[in-house]
Order: structure tokens, then sequence, then C-alpha cells
């Protein structure tokens, strides 16, 4: 490949329903220069999350596909930043990418691998430990079920239930991922929903009702979780993966009678309300991790020209953890 060539994921077409290969092009564009102000970052770790999809939606053809990415800085223009500094941002998807002093976040290497800082010490991690401890506001003896229970959101709030003295049931997509849950991540019971009747394994799993209910996935998973709410419960939506892909919405709500019968709240929640807070959580969630309170898993993918595939594949449930791009060796 020539010198100065960044190469480029763009958005050829709006997806319909879900995304294929064929929505997305590879172009190559000179590396940029920073301006005054700006810092050019060489990429080299890239997030992959569901979220996206939504944005897809309207972003404008042409576009670079928005991502968060950790990378290092090859030329600073940017006082406070250096060469060779590591800096998180939404790069996007491509190998070079400029930042300023509103999008550019130096990486502490003394948390762990700089792969963290757009994983379990980044966005996912920081979704799982506000909506959790903000919104779900679980107390000990609570019985906490989160859905993609395995995933890089729903990983970490269970284990950050379990710190907190909950009881934990997730549910996931395969028998090796709930393995996962209750083996290594310590879940006390977990359900699979390919496999299993997720109304009446609740039964069996929650037997008390369901205090809180992290939701990743919206759909007739969420549903049949709503029926077991116990009094006075408290439901995060945070993601609806099963919903994004749909051309039309499904019907509903119908599941109100057991909001209004349990006297339940339901709040939306995105991460991006706690900016302020997110030094905090990035704190704990390190100490968590050196102490081994939290575990994680990344699933990596190593090639820049594999984005596409890779993120088709984790809407559909082909992930495993953490979803990685691994851009650059150096």
């Amino acid at each position: 490949m020539p010198e100065n060539v960044n190469r480029q994921w763009v958005l050829k077409s709006r997806p319909d329903g879900m995304p294929t290969e064929a929505d997305f092009d590879l172009v190559q564009t000179p590396i940029p220069s920073p301006e005054y102000g700006q810092v050019l970052i060489k990429n080299l770790w890239m997030s992959l999350d569901p979220y996206m999809r939504g944005q897809m939606g309207s972003s404008p053809v042409g576009s670079v596909i928005v991502s968060e990415s950790v990378g290092r800085v090859m030329e600073s223009r940017l006082d406070g930043f250096e060469a060779g500094d590591i800096v998180r941002g939404r790069i996007g998807w491509q190998e070079y990418g400029l930042l300023d002093v509103t999008s550019a976040f130096p990486v502490n290497p003394d948390y762990g691998p700089i792969s963290t800082s757009v994983g379990v010490l980044g966005m996912p991690g920081l979704t799982a430990y506000f909506g959790l401890l903000d919104v779900c506001e679980p107390k000990p003896g609570d019985t906490v079920v989160v859905s993609s229970a395995s995933g890089a959101v729903g990983a970490v709030v269970g284990q950050i239930a379990k710190i907190g003295g909950c009881r934990v049931v997730g549910i996931a997509g395969s028998d090796e991922k709930v393995s996962y849950c209750v083996d290594e991540l310590g879940f006390d019971a977990g359900i699979n929903y390919k496999t299993q009747d997720v109304n009446e394994a609740l039964g069996v799993t929650a037997p008390d009702g369901v205090d809180c209910y992290f939701d990743n996935v919206g759909g007739p998973i969420t549903e049949a979780v709503m029926e077991h709410l116990a009094m006075y419960s408290r439901t995060v939506i945070c993601g609806r993966i099963s919903e994004y892909n749909e051309a039309t919405p499904s019907m509903g709500p119908r599941i109100l009678r057991y909001i209004h019968s349990t006297r339940s709240r339901i709040q939306g929640f995105t991460v991006n309300q706690y900016p302020a807070q997110f030094e905090e959580g990035r704190a704990q969630l390190a100490r968590w991790v050196k102490s081994g309170q939290i575990k994680y898993r990344e699933d990596i993918d190593e090639g820049f020209e594999n984005c596409p595939k890779a993120f088709i594949g984790q809407l559909g449930g082909a992930n495993f953890g953490k979803l990685l791009i691994k851009v650059s060796d150096e």
C-alpha cells in the first residue's frame, strides 16, 4: 500500500433491515495533517458495538462509520498531548483520524491493557456501572436479571450486581455463553433463550420475582421478563438489539399491566448522561478488574478489512465478549 494512505470504511448505502457488506465501502484518502488544536491519531484498537446500527439510519451516505477507538498520537498541535501518547476517542472506522480538545481523552496506562479503554474500562463498562448502580439501584438480596449477559455490557452488569450482594440471572444465546456467565463470572443462574422458554425458566431461576432488570435486547425476551417483576422493581432500557434491524417497529406496548400491578419503574438510559463522572466510574472499574472481582473477555478480530463482517456478525450474536478490531500491531 502506498505511503501516506488512510484507509476508511464509509457508509455506501443506508441498511434496510440487517446490514450487508454491500452497505459499506473501503476507500483510500490521504492521511490528514493536524491543524492548530488537533492531534493525529493512529488507530490501534477499534470498538464495534450494536448501537452503531442505529446511527447508520441517519449518518450521511459516504461518511466514515462512527466508532470509538484507542490509538497513538503521531503528531500533535494540541497543548497537553505529545507524539507517542495513547489516546481514546471517536476516531471511527479509519486507520488515522484527527481529534481535538473536546474529543481526545488520555488513557491511563496504569489501569491495564490499552484495549480495555474501549471495553471493560470504556463505554461498555461505564454503561454497566452507571446503568445498574444509578438507574436500577440494586440492594443486597435483590434478584437482578440481565439480558445479553455474556456481552461487553451484560457481563459487567452481572459481576457488579454480585459484588453488591445480589442474586444474578443471566440470559444468553448459547450453552457456552450461559456456562461462562455462571461458571466463570459467578452468576447464580443462566438461561439459554434459544433452547429454553424464558418465561418458564424465570419461574425457576427467579422464584421470588425480578427486582432489577437490565435490558440489552428488547423484544420477546423483555416481554417474558416483565411477567416476573417483583413489587417496586426497576428496569433500565439500555439496548434493543433484537429490534435494531426491524423495517417497521413491532407492535406494543404489551407489558403495561405488569408495570401497573407491581408499581414498577422503567427508565431509558444512555451512558452519555454521565460525562462528569466517567473518571470516577473508570477508576472503580479498574480497581475491581485488578482485584479479580470483575473479569472480562475480548473477542478480537485482526484486520481492518474485517470491520463490516465482524459488525454484522455481532448483530446476529456471533461474538463472545467485547468485540474489538485490532487495527495495527505498530
